[in-house]
């Protein structure tokens, strides 16, 4: 791969590896007889859908935007959760999703009354929250004390709202298998009754399943043990990094180099608060090709953003050589939750965006300017 190829900086998704884990996902699928649906808030790339269209049902949207991007540009299936709706949002949804799930009782009496009297054909559902997450940032905590995304047993008090067909569950974050078992128990320990009086089961997304470590076979086994305990309910899950781990790149190049008695500082032509924002919200350090966290023997540098940000920076990496101006560099995993949360802050420009494959090379879907800039203000 000749980084000199891309444009810089830009998002390259990896065809070749997203139609890797496609395939894990459609095996798991059929081995389980679940459903795999697409999780917009992770990964909204129109480019890609027509190679993800033959292995997922549909998609999961949580606003009208998202749902009129899978109803135009996915088809399938359309899941729509949002924390409230609004008056204006509400019956566009219902007529494009053909599941929508409530996040509180007060929006079920609001809506559902109403819906059904008019003839909604929509499937709905209520998120649930099982008090139980292996989620240590606060921030990506779906259950954590105090949450605003779902009912509790203790609110349902042993009853369930007529009408409504599904459950659903959102309470993981690149987890492993062994959490999603511990959420089972804590959803049949807290919603044992209501599960039985559902159609529909949808646990959400935050499952990894596509990363090496993630025992599949202990997914398989529970999927199949929730189906023949509960044999008429339709299991969902909404994988979204788990669809692109490890299918995509952002290319930066080296603008500056500048010296601190702290440490060298490689100044470069992209941001980590504009363009990967989870590297600083969650935190975390992405892995960069050629480049290590430990070895301590190499030459180190903090790595520093685009933007005037004073917290727009990454590090320590060590490098096996000085980097120097005009450097490309390869940050690895970058396609889930960088398109769909990037700005342009300070007027930053948007990284260009590409597709590559072994046998293809690279093509250009998409780059932005100054109008982009504009049309956002």
């Amino acid at each position: 791969m000749n980084l000199s190829h891309f444009p810089s900086p830009s998002y390259i998704l990896d065809q070749d590896a997203l139609l890797c884990n496609l395939e894990i996902l459609s095996d798991l699928q059929k081995q389980g007889g679940c459903s795999f649906i697409l999780a917009l808030k992770a990964f909204a790339m129109p480019s890609a859908f027509p190679f993800i269209r033959p292995y997922l049902k549909g998609v999961t949207a949580s606003s009208l935007n998202e749902a009129l991007l899978g109803a135009q540009d996915f088809s399938g299936e359309i899941h729509v959760y949002c924390p409230a709706y609004k008056d204006t949002d509400f019956y566009p949804l219902c007529d494009l999703g053909t599941h929508l799930t409530f996040n509180s009782l007060s929006q079920v009496e609001r809506y559902l009354p109403n819906a059904r009297g008019i003839g909604v054909k929509t499937s709905f559902g209520l998120r649930v929250n099982p008090e139980y997450s292996d989620v240590r940032t606060a921030l990506y905590n779906p259950a954590r004390p105090g949450s605003r995304l779902g009912v509790t047993a203790s609110e349902l008090n042993g009853s369930w709202p007529e009408g409504v067909d599904g459950i659903h569950c959102h309470n993981l974050c690149e987890s492993k298998f062994e959490a999603l078992a511990k959420t089972w128990e804590a959803l049949k320990a807290n919603f044992y009754s209501q599960i039985g009086k559902a159609k529909w089961l949808n646990l959400g997304g935050g499952h990894m399943l596509t990363e090496p470590s993630y025992d599949r076979k202990g997914f398989v086994s529970l999927v199949r043990e929730i189906k023949q305990e509960f044999p008429n309910l339709d299991l969902i899950f909404e994988p979204g990094a788990a669809v692109v781990f490890n299918a995509g790149y952002l290319v930066t190049t080296v603008i500056d180099v500048l010296t601190s008695k702290h440490r060298p500082v490689a100044m470069l032509d992209s941001s980590f608060a504009a363009h990967m924002p989870d590297t600083i919200e969650m935190p975390y350090m992405p892995r960069i090709r050629g480049a290590s966290t430990t070895d301590v023997s190499n030459h180190c540098y903090d790595l520093g953003g685009s933007t005037c940000l004073a917290g727009d920076f990454l590090g320590p990496y060590y490098f096996g050589r000085p980097l120097e101006i005009g450097d490309r560099l390869l940050l690895e995993d970058m396609m889930q939750y960088t398109m769909v949360k990037n700005t342009t802050f300070n007027g930053v420009d948007l990284p260009c965006i590409g597709h590559w494959s072994r046998e293809g090379g690279f093509s250009l879907v998409r780059e932005f300017g100054f109008q982009n800039y504009r049309e956002r203000l």
